[in-house]
């Protein structure tokens, strides 16, 4: 007896002895700093000359900016698109998916309590009678998170759901500017088709008097000619720019779901002339734009979750402390009467300290560091990309800032020309050739202009989205809220 005493006196102190040895090792389980990447300190690409860019980067003005377009049409088609989206759809059920798991986890950290009831018919067993036996108890445990395996397990649940809700708003800016490059890219589609319905127009007028004029013997077949082919042209420009346009009619059925008739009733609303977007504002700091991206916010939530993960991992490789206790009420109907009886216990109170798992534990720890490099090295490639956006969408707008004037003055210059070119074919001048080839220069000139000013919405559309949407992170919400409060 006096062995067996001072055996277990021994274990216990060894026990203890672990115990104490791993709290005192618990700095090492603590996550690492929030990861950081290198920003540079200023843009590099020039600010374009078309509208000022308000280098305050006000949220708020982000994330009013698609009704500053002030375009009814693109806001309901953007509300229907986001509505239909299935990216949308999936970001909100990874949401859902990701609070699940941040209550699941907050559960282990608290005590479990289940309920059970029996009852059972047995034959006597003398001494004891036979008869019904009722049990019915209540269970409680509780694992003490000593090591805070647990916390840990949280931690990184919370940060996984704030990704997701920060992934959620990234999918739904997404959905935005596709939907509204792809409505834009159908009213430009439609002001081209304005522009060649009218050259084909002119065309068919020079056609008919070329054909005309060679059957009366003033022009040569040649010439006649060579004006039904070109009238023949324009109208297979007409064709395949109405196809282009229908085509982009289907993709925006597709994009936001809407019946093709609503969505024809909507686009006869539409302006035919391309807008000049508003500006966007856009902060002369990148690190602060790239704070307000919720890209780069999910990812970094990403980190700091799989580095939560190694510490959890870490801990459970230490001893592990529970309690447990229970409340029961037993009642036995004999021959010779009835006896209630009330049970409770508290504990045991156990202890367990892992020896050997053949390397599982080790394994999962490194596993779990390996999915936090991982997550940091996506983390860093983010901000890259990020910054790259941004640098991209300004030079954009600086070149087409540059082309602008350059475009309208090649247009006046065409359109002289042709008008010029016109008047010499009708007095017998110059040949019909000379005038197509100024015909063909103005609609090139007059197609580029319309492609640029679609260039241009198409850049403030990609800094819109490079800028973040107008989506704040909760950190930022929370010192906004605190600062206006009186």
């Amino acid at each position: 007896m006096f062995l067996l005493r001072t055996a277990l006196a021994l274990l216990t102190a060894t026990l203890l002895g672990a115990l104490l040895s791993a709290c005192g090792s618990m700095s090492i389980m603590m996550p690492p700093a929030k990861p950081s990447a290198a920003v540079p300190a200023r843009w590099f690409a020039p600010v374009p000359g078309e509208g000022a860019l308000a280098h305050d980067g006000q949220i708020a003005s982000l994330a009013d900016w698609w009704r500053q377009q002030q375009d009814p049409v693109l806001l309901v088609l953007i509300d229907a698109a986001q509505h239909a989206s299935s990216s949308v759809s999936a970001a909100r059920s990874r949401i859902a998916q990701a609070n699940a798991e941040r209550l699941a986890a907050a559960g282990a950290s608290r005590p479990m309590v289940d309920a059970g009831i029996s009852a059972q018919r047995r034959s006597a067993f003398p001494p004891f009678p036979g008869g019904n036996v009722y049990q019915g108890a209540v269970q409680a445990s509780w694992e003490i998170d000593v090591f805070g395996a647990n916390r840990m397990a949280l931690d990184a649940a919370q940060r996984r759901a704030q990704g997701a809700e920060a992934s959620w708003h990234e999918a739904r800016v997404s959905v935005a500017a596709e939907t509204a490059n792809q409505y834009y890219a159908w009213r430009a589609c439609r002001r081209l088709l304005v522009l060649t319905e009218a050259d084909a127009t002119s065309r068919a007028e020079i056609s008919r008097l070329t054909e005309l004029a060679a059957n009366a013997g003033f022009q040569s077949p040649a010439n006649a000619a060579l004006a039904r082919a070109s009238a023949a042209e324009g109208r297979g420009d007409v064709t395949a720019l109405r196809a282009q346009c229908e085509v982009d009619i289907k993709a925006l059925v597709m994009l936001t779901g809407l019946d093709e008739r609503d969505l024809r009733t909507q686009l006869d609303r539409a302006s035919v002339a391309l807008p000049l977007p508003a500006p966007v504002p856009l902060s002369e700091l990148p690190a602060a734009t790239l704070a307000q991206r919720p890209d780069v916010y999910a990812a970094a939530q990403q980190v700091a979750a799989a580095s939560s993960d190694v510490g959890s991992a870490e801990a459970r490789r230490y001893p592990r402390l529970s309690l447990s206790g229970s409340i029961g009420r037993n009642r036995f109907e004999t021959a010779d009467g009835n006896f209630n009886l009330n049970s409770w216990t508290v504990g045991p109170v156990a202890l367990s300290l892992p020896i050997f798992d053949g390397n599982r534990r080790r394994a999962t720890i490194a596993a779990a560091a390996a999915r936090y490099e991982e997550a940091a090295s996506e983390y860093h490639a983010v901000v890259r990309r990020a910054v790259r956006e941004v640098e991209e969408s300004l030079v954009n707008l600086d070149s087409i800032a540059a082309r602008s004037n350059d475009a309208q003055i090649a247009i006046d210059g065409y359109t002289a020309s042709l008008d010029a070119a016109g008047l010499r074919y009708q007095r017998g001048m110059s040949s019909l050739i000379e005038l197509e080839q100024a015909r063909r220069s103005k609609l090139a000139a007059e197609i580029g202009l319309v492609t640029l000013q679609r260039e241009r919405i198409a850049a403030w559309i990609a800094l819109y989205r490079a800028a973040g949407g107008g989506w704040q992170s909760p950190a930022s919400a929370e010192r906004e809220t605190i600062n206006a409060t009186p």
